[in-house]
């Protein structure tokens, strides 16, 4: 049967127009269609952002390769899925006005403005860290046939692995708040960072072996951490902060 399409005017047969890519089918606008909307549009809720998050912390590597390899249908977007996961983490340090800068050594600092400022930013700070992590990535893995941008895609969803994973830490958090047990768990926080990177990595380069990708990943570590604290260096320097 042909259908003219209620978008462009364009007759055709199937269920999607061929030319602007209208569904054929359209639904009454109802609370049934706003929570189609909100499940499928704005989270992506029934395999989005849970199925991203399920895969990120089963099969890790595996599936952001597959993701990069083209098999995307059922994950949430890497960079939508850091800004979820940034943000909330944002919110929830704001929320409890954690301070990590209680230490006398940051007495140049204003702490309160600091906070407030980090919060409110979070989702950026975050994004702006991973060209460094990709820097080291590629780098390091210069060989192993990807390119700066699959590489950038990697470290994305590495992101929002280690997000939620703070996330689910963030109870110990709240609860050593000032206290100067809080370092140890971000010592801690920083050790369980590293080695779901290790285990991505390891899963991700399959066609190395263990040894190697682990090597390999301790010196994409150190190039992101001389390259982000000089780019750090630099900025203070040139602006005087």
């Amino acid at each position: 049967m042909e259908i003219t399409c209620k978008n462009c005017k364009q007759i055709y047969k199937g269920h999607y127009c061929n030319n602007c890519g209208q569904p054929a089918a359209t639904y009454q606008i109802n609370w049934h269609y706003l929570w189609h909307e909100i499940r499928h549009s704005l989270l992506h809720f029934d395999e989005g952002i849970p199925y991203s998050i399920k895969q990120l912390f089963t099969r890790p590597g595996h599936s952001i390769r597959e993701f990069i390899e083209g098999k995307r249908v059922r994950h949430f977007k890497p960079l939508s899925l850091v800004v979820v996961m940034a943000t909330l983490y944002g919110l929830l340090y704001h929320y409890f006005q954690i301070n990590l800068y209680d230490d006398p050594s940051y007495k140049s600092i204003d702490v309160a403005k600091f906070n407030e400022w980090s919060s409110k930013h979070y989702s950026w700070i975050i994004i702006v860290t991973i060209p460094f992590f990709t820097l080291g990535t590629y780098i390091s893995f210069k060989k192993q046939g990807y390119n700066f941008v699959e590489y950038f895609v990697l470290n994305t969803y590495r992101a929002s692995q280690k997000l939620f994973a703070h996330i689910i830490i963030f109870p110990l958090v709240i609860y050593y708040n000032e206290k100067p047990e809080l370092h140890k768990i971000l010592v801690a926080v920083y050790i369980i960072d590293l080695l779901l990177t290790l285990w991505t990595n390891i899963q991700f380069f399959n066609k190395i072996s263990k040894t190697k990708a682990f090597l390999l990943s301790i010196l994409s570590q150190l190039i992101f951490w001389t390259s982000f604290l000089l780019t750090v260096g630099f900025i203070v320097s040139l602006f005087g902060l």
